[in-house]
């Protein structure tokens, strides 16, 4: 059986209308979308039952997931979780990049020597061996560690539109890191970019994120047909 949303059911003390929206989002951005035997379709029946609930707050949570572009309702079929186009894809890891640089240059000149100390902290829990050893555990490390670049930038707007995005490269960052060579060069390249902040050079900084990001860009262009239709990739 292909992998599902991992649920739990709820306390009925919960304001169910932002609380049901909240779970069915962070069990979405949990699931390895990417991965060919996940189970994308949702029934909200089943959710339902799972929830202990009724299903008046699941269909009101699914309807703002679909406006947000997680998930998408298709006429007499049901509803389906939402894989990003390889093109999509592609975009929102351009965009990604230049916020991300640009975070990068700004905690060279605003964050004290403490808050990178915690950059370096979590930057620098896993060697390349025990980052493939314990993959799981990297990869959320991972994302740690481009979250808090964007934090030390304290530029709100910035963090803000960046995380709003990463609600959707989430999966995306997690399937690439399965690659155990890309994994290795993820940990070095953190340990570079830790070092230019350090030095506060703002342009080294600046550029190693951005060379960080299209790398990932580039792999995924390279590596992921599996996104395409037998037309596109005969094409590309």
């Amino acid at each position: 059986m292909g992998k599902t949303l991992d649920l739990k059911p709820v306390d009925g003390s919960f304001s169910l209308k932002e609380h049901i929206y909240d779970v069915l989002k962070t069990s979405i951005m949990d699931l390895d979308i990417y991965e060919p035997e996940t189970n994308l379709r949702m029934d909200e029946r089943t959710l339902a039952d799972r929830l202990g609930i009724s299903r008046t707050p699941i269909r009101e949570a699914i309807m703002r997931l679909e406006q947000e572009g997680f998930v998408e309702i298709a006429p007499r079929r049901g509803v389906f979780i939402k894989r990003k186009s390889l093109d999509e894809i592609l975009e929102m890891i351009t965009v990604w990049a230049a916020l991300e640089s640009m975070a990068a240059r700004l905690v060279c000149d605003r964050a004290s020597d403490a808050e990178i100390a915690q950059l370096r902290s979590i930057g620098t829990q896993f060697t390349k061996d025990n980052a493939r050893a314990r993959l799981s555990e990297y990869s959320e490390a991972n994302i740690d560690f481009h979250l808090c670049v964007l934090g030390l930038s304290k530029c709100q707007m910035l963090e803000d539109i960046a995380r709003g995005l990463f609600t959707h490269l989430k999966a995306v960052r997690r399937k690439a890191l399965s690659d155990g060579s890309r994994t290795d060069r993820s940990v070095v390249d953190h340990m570079n970019i830790i070092e230019a902040i350090e030095d506060r050079d703002a342009e080294l900084a600046s550029d190693l994120v951005r060379e960080h990001t299209f790398r990932l860009h580039d792999y995924i262009r390279r590596s992921w047909k599996f996104l395409l239709g037998p037309a596109e990739a005969t094409n590309r």
